[in-house]
């Protein structure tokens, strides 16, 4: 007999949660056919077991294409009530939306931890995040009004000008942040006008069950349309329609680029993606080395690594290699391991359970070719987790060179030349961000002007990360296209589209009526307070 875990009361799974509904058309419909088994990789009892956290429905192509007809049937050929409705009324519907779901802050917070792994700290500071993201969204909506709410006139032409919405939007959320991340997509594109379709992540699909009844009660039916199955068996059928407007996924560019393929009109097709990345860390000579230690051990093992903005590769002038590989070596060796509920836990099990076999994987090869484990514990594996690992000296034949690595396991390489770490961010498939260790000005300076070239946010002696959410998250070249922010998604998400007329008497006492009348949601000055 397994002895159980000592688990904090409010964290335990009492129930499993056997998920039977799914949203199309305002309806929560009841599902009878196949389900998928929710599986975390903590286990309650000493002797190590999954965890089944309940069952999902297993959609497929006919629920695929009835959710598709009620996203289509809500747009209307731009004519529905959603993308005609008045900017003050879209916005009253998403706060309802917003304090529905702070009600159920608990429910998402547990299920967080279970399904992916995340600390308690991290699953709360997600969920907040979250919340304070659909606030912003909403103040930035309402100041984007209150500029449009006024007319141009430029050589005799009068001009309105408003962003209006794109039609259609198929939303594909990650598995690592699949509240936040996934809402950066659908809550901007949702406010703008636009009707969605979506897909929970395959980890962290459960807690969206505690919010669909807040998305069928706030939304007029068909604008949200919630799935949950395979990716390719629901988004595949959509896409080969050819009548989805824009794709948003936040993942890897070989899911992106196999949905995009199959889009029959894909100058039609808008994408909104947040996609993989290689951020480098470069440590020059002079870096505070405590300092760029501790960002070190944030910017590649938070969250065990599975980030985007992760730093996955380090390049340390040779000056400071083996200061640097010692301090940082004792700083990993010295992380708290323990499951999400744990106090002071830093790094947790990995929701997916054959991660640790492909960091061994990694591991092995690079070890082959030359590369050594740096510090102790590193590579030390359990059935849910393995001990992260600094590899050095890295080569570019080594997979962990290469390959985004997502999860515990730390490539280094030494340089002299600073050439060396700026030509392979030139020759890599990926530009997100970089973190650069240093101090003094003049060695910055050029580095700062290059990089900012080569990636979308250069980090000075700091770790990547993709906050404040007000601030531009995109990428170069493979890592992304368009951006994300508060400000920037909405402007992703919808078209400048405007009202032209000559300056005559005919148009302008026309236009005073309309303004008057107030029938025209488009054609408004009225200001949101």
């Amino acid at each position: 007999m397994s002895d159980v875990i000592r688990i904090p009361q409010e964290f335990q799974i009492e129930n499993q949660i056997h998920q039977r509904h799914y949203l199309v058309n305002g309806e929560l419909k009841h599902w009878e056919g196949p389900t998928s088994a929710v599986i975390s990789t903590i286990s309650s009892t000493e002797e190590y077991q999954q965890t089944v956290l309940g069952s999902i429905p297993t959609n497929g192509e006919a629920e695929a294409m009835e959710a598709l007809d009620a996203a289509l049937g809500a747009w209307g050929q731009g004519q529905g009530v959603w993308p005609t409705m008045k900017v003050k009324d879209r916005i009253h519907c998403m706060e309802a939306f917003v304090r529905q779901m702070e009600t159920k802050r608990e429910e998402v917070v547990k299920l967080l931890m279970w399904e992916i792994g995340k600390s308690k700290p991290d699953s709360y500071k997600e969920f907040d995040r979250t919340v304070t993201y659909i606030y912003d969204t909403i103040e930035d909506y309402k100041q984007l009004d209150r500029d449009a709410a006024k007319f141009h006139k430029h050589d005799g032409v009068y001009a309105h000008i408003r962003r209006g919405p794109l039609g259609v939007v198929l939303c594909l959320g990650p598995y690592n942040y699949p509240l936040n991340e996934t809402f950066t997509l659908l809550i901007p594109a949702l406010i703008m006008g636009n009707t969605t379709i979506f897909k929970p992540a395959k980890h962290g699909v459960l807690l969206i069950t505690p919010l669909l009844e807040a998305f069928q009660s706030s939304f007029p039916k068909g604008v949200v349309n919630i799935l949950f199955g395979r990716g390719r068996a629901i988004a595949g059928p959509i896409m080969k329609t050819g009548k989805i407007d824009v794709l948003a996924l936040i993942g890897h560019s070989s899911s992106a680029n196999a949905l995009v393929n199959q889009h029959p009109k894909s100058n039609r097709l808008r994408q909104v993606l947040g996609l993989e990345a290689k951020n480098p860390a470069i440590i020059l000579p002079d870096a505070d080395l405590d300092l760029t230690v501790k960002e070190c051990i944030s910017g590649t093992l938070s969250y065990g690594g599975q980030r985007c903005t992760a730093l996955k590769i380090i390049y340390v002038h040779e000056a400071v290699r083996e200061q640097f590989l010692q301090k940082f070596s004792e700083a990993v060796d010295e992380l708290t391991y323990g499951n999400p509920w744990d106090e002071g836990v830093q790094l947790t099990p990995l929701p997916e359970p054959g991660k640790p076999s492909y960091i061994k994987e990694l591991i092995d090869d690079a070890c082959a070719k030359g590369g050594k484990i740096i510090n102790t514990k590193g590579g030390e594996q359990t059935q849910n987790f393995i001990w992260p690992s600094i590899i050095y000296p890295v080569t570019k034949d080594m997979r962990v060179y290469e390959e985004e690595q997502f999860g515990p396991v730390i490539p280094v390489i030494s340089f002299t030349d600073i050439a060396q770490p700026l030509d392979d961010m030139a020759e890599s498939n990926y530009g997100q961000q970089v973190s650069l260790f240093g101090k003094d000005v003049h060695s910055l300076s050029p580095l700062i002007d290059t990089l900012a070239n080569l990636v979308c946010r250069v980090n000075l002696n700091s770790s990547c990360q993709r906050g404040p959410d007000v601030y531009p998250f995109t990428g170069r070249k493979d890592s992304a296209q368009s951006t994300l922010s508060v400000h920037d998604a909405l402007r992703s998400f919808s078209i400048r589209t405007f009202v032209a007329f000559k300056d005559n008497g005919l148009n302008n006492e026309t236009i005073e009526q309309l303004l008057e009348a107030k029938a025209s949601n488009f054609l408004s000055t009225d200001y949101i307070l």
